[in-house]
């Protein structure tokens, strides 16, 4: 039997019949290597999945991932209360000092006498102002509201005052 296609052809078709056998070999070299490869990638994954040779299956490892992020949460709703009492209190304490020594008379010397600010965040507190004479100590306080006092402040009270807000928590 003789093909027109075959006897239409230049050169001899045993060549060509040749050409695709050893095609075909190396695509069976190729197909054979894949499937290779792949096995080895599906016993890795197996492997992976049931936690083989000590190590944790997918299951385990995300529980366990899953409590840790569930703990940390715990952790951090734990620290956010505490952040908030925290925050609390410092509203009620008092985060801001400015002190002036100063000689109350001239004779008087050592600078015995003080302007004592003390104020929280909001500039909310008082003055202390301890006078110190030949006769005695006198002390007197003031009270300090939105950093201003509703009593006249003497020059050391009033430089107290503005060191304590200029030098306070944040300002220096």
């Amino acid at each position: 039997m003789e093909s027109k296609i075959l006897a239409g052809l230049k050169f001899d078709p045993g060549i060509l019949i040749i050409g695709m056998l050893v095609l075909m070999l190396l695509m069976l070299i190729y197909i054979f290597q894949l499937h290779k490869k792949q096995n080895q990638l599906d016993k890795k994954y197996r492997a992976f999945m049931r936690g083989g040779r000590g190590a944790k299956s997918l299951d385990e490892a995300l529980e366990n991932k899953l409590a840790s992020l569930n703990n940390i949460e715990d952790v951090n709703n734990s620290l956010n209360e505490r952040l908030l009492r925290l925050e609390k209190s410092s509203g009620r304490s008092y985060q801001k000092i400015g002190i002036v020594k100063y000689d109350a008379f001239k004779e008087m010397g050592g600078k015995l006498s003080f302007a004592y600010a003390m104020l929280n965040y909001r500039n909310d507190g008082f003055i202390i102002n301890s006078i110190y004479s030949k006769e005695g100590c006198y002390s007197y306080i003031k009270e300090i509201i939105k950093g201003e006092s509703y009593l006249p402040l003497g020059d050391e009270e009033e430089e107290a005052l503005n060191m304590a807000m200029q030098y306070g928590m944040g300002n220096e």
